[in-house]
């Protein structure tokens, strides 16, 4: 993701959520900070390969299969937990380390690479876990201005982030076990992320000119008046 095509949209996404940038770009700096090495992305192979975009919805539980069948599973947070305990391999986790830290330091250490995310309220969590990480599988994101360390591939919540993830990695077409955008059980700024990563994936899926099976029947419904 070209970060002049983002920044419009992030820049939405702040006013919308009175999110300050400085704030981002802090927590960016600091998990380049706290790094002493990190993955390189050319190394996750998914070009032309389906990808299962994981989410940690209720659920992922009863579309394991989906997930099974794809070539590579991106699971976000603690997807990647529930994936592993039902024997589900996982190639890369998405997170921004509120949940499931222990996970992604498993991960790390067994070769799996992570994408860390820095933004504006986790920098105690970044300080706190991604030291004990192996850091030669950190792969460090941010939603603010790339670094020469820390990218941006595009996207807000972990689940669109590794949508934007796999896209940048060329992956062949996504699939997306245990999404729930209607959960009644989150809260209300949960929620709002949820209408927010849905916009990204639809922007995505116009990029790729693919249709998103996770979106049917709420498609013509997202606002899409930030978008590009």
């Amino acid at each position: 993701m070209d970060f002049d095509t983002w920044n419009p949209v992030y820049e939405a996404i702040l006013q919308d959520f009175g999110f300050d940038r400085a704030a981002d770009e802090r927590a960016r700096d600091v998990l380049a900070g706290v790094l002493d090495d990190r993955y390189d992305a050319s190394d996750l192979d998914v070009a032309g390969k389906t990808v299962a975009i994981a989410g940690a919805g209720p659920s992922l539980s009863a579309n394991l299969g989906l997930a099974r069948d794809a070539d590579a599973v991106f699971a976000a947070s603690n997807a990647a937990t529930v994936l592993r305990e039902a024997g589900v391999p996982v190639d890369c986790m998405v997170t921004d380390v509120d949940k499931s830290p222990a996970t992604a330091q498993a991960l790390t250490g067994e070769g799996t690479p992570v994408a860390v995310h820095a933004h504006g309220d986790n920098v105690p969590e970044l300080r706190e876990h991604v030291p004990r990480f192996d850091h030669a599988f950190v792969l460090p994101t941010t939603q603010a201005e790339p670094t020469a360390v820390v990218a941006n591939y595009g996207g807000f919540t972990d689940g669109d982030r590794a949508a934007f993830l796999a896209d940048a990695l060329g992956a062949g077409r996504l699939t997306f076990p245990g999404w729930d955008f209607d959960d009644p059980a989150v809260g209300p700024m949960k929620r709002r992320k949820l209408r927010w990563a849905a916009r990204l994936l639809l922007w995505l899926e116009r990029r790729r000119g693919e249709r998103f099976g996770v979106l049917d029947g709420r498609r013509d419904a997202i606002d899409d008046a930030a978008l590009p």
